[in-house]
């Protein structure tokens, strides 16, 4: 799709000392953007961000430590004020180089394991990373049981309506059916945060310790000589690894239909082999895929109206493929304990 003047980029680009030849839009929502930007210097890629400067500055800074320590990402340019973004009626544009490359895929077991040992060598390079003063970090270290429990109580509301109205409707009815089993879950995973949680935390607090939030194959390059680069780090928060490893394991597992008890246990043995966690640290692990995130998520999205596109079947179609999928996870749950890597 070709640039539709919805932004000022050549204002944006002129603070910049390259000659752009062509701008091509790759995605656009608003508050984030995605260009193509071919210049006499080469392929360029501009993104709008939707986060506030100071945010965009702790961004940066984690960005540059990630660097420092091994982790391939693309090079930012510079403005010809050596500034790292370009601000532009008050929001930020990022310049940046773009990788030559493919997404790898779940499918193949060789590059499955590169994403893996790079997720772990991604979490071992963001120790000793600290906030720098004027920046506003994300941050969720330390606050799981305030959210997932936050998260539980607002569809436990939603369910307490449907079951006071009797299901008024297919969705309301099938929500009355299947969400005590997974208020069951949630509240389970939640109870095991106890000392192995705030053990963990204390020691990332003291370390360092940085999560990617999205280091799935979509946001990743592996580059002909074999290097994974890293993209999209909009969402990089101050939390512990756990959150990424269960991000990827649901990643994968979704792609793959159900939860695989050999697969899981081979990801986790990977890992291991990067970045060893203690067996007090995988429980935390399990707790977090324990707690229904896809199904809350799904279900949260339809009582909000979160896709103003989408129709009452593709929600209901949403939830219902959710809930399966959620319950595949049993056998994984019920035998983790022999899946731990020590």
């Amino acid at each position: 799709m070709k640039y539709d003047n919805r932004e000022p980029l050549e204002q944006v680009l002129s603070n910049y000392d390259i000659n752009t030849q062509s701008i091509i839009t790759e995605t656009y929502k608003d508050k984030k953007a995605v260009w193509w930007v071919q210049t006499d210097k080469g392929l360029l890629v501009l993104k709008k961000i939707s986060n506030s400067e100071q945010t965009l500055k702790y961004i940066m800074s984690a960005i540059k430590h990630l660097g420092e320590n091994g982790i391939y990402l693309p090079s930012v340019i510079k403005t010809k004020n050596g500034m790292d973004y370009a601000i532009t009626d008050r929001t930020c544009y990022v310049l940046s180089t773009a990788v030559k490359g493919k997404n790898p895929s779940y499918d193949s077991a060789n590059e499955l394991e590169i994403i893996i040992k790079e997720l772990a060598r991604f979490h071992l390079a963001s120790e000793g990373f600290r906030v720098l003063p004027d920046t506003k970090p994300k941050i969720h270290l330390g606050m799981w049981k305030e959210n997932l429990t936050s998260r539980l109580e607002d569809i436990k509301g939603f369910y307490d309506k449907e079951v006071s109205a009797k299901g008024s409707n297919e969705i309301g009815a099938f929500i009355i059916t299947e969400f005590p089993y997974f208020q069951k879950r949630a509240l389970s995973a939640i109870s095991a945060l106890g000392e192995d949680y705030l053990s963990w935390v204390e020691k990332v607090r003291q370390r360092g310790g940085l999560c990617h939030q999205d280091f799935a194959a979509g946001n990743l390059i592996l580059s002909p000589s074999g290097k994974l680069y890293v993209l999209d780090t909009d969402g990089i928060t101050v939390d512990l690894p756990a959150r990424d490893i269960r991000k990827i394991l649901c990643k994968v597992m979704k792609k793959k239909g159900k939860w695989d008890i050999e697969l899981t246990k081979s990801i986790l043995k990977t890992y291991q082999s990067v970045n060893p966690l203690t067996p007090a640290e995988w429980r935390v692990v399990k707790a977090d895929i324990e707690y229904p995130h896809l199904f809350m998520g799904a279900v949260n999205k339809y009582y909000y109206r979160r896709d103003k596109e989408w129709t009452e079947e593709k929600y209901f179609r949403r939830i219902k493929e959710m809930c399966a999928f959620e319950k595949t996870i049993a056998p994984v749950l019920d035998n983790y304990e022999k899946l731990i890597p020590y």
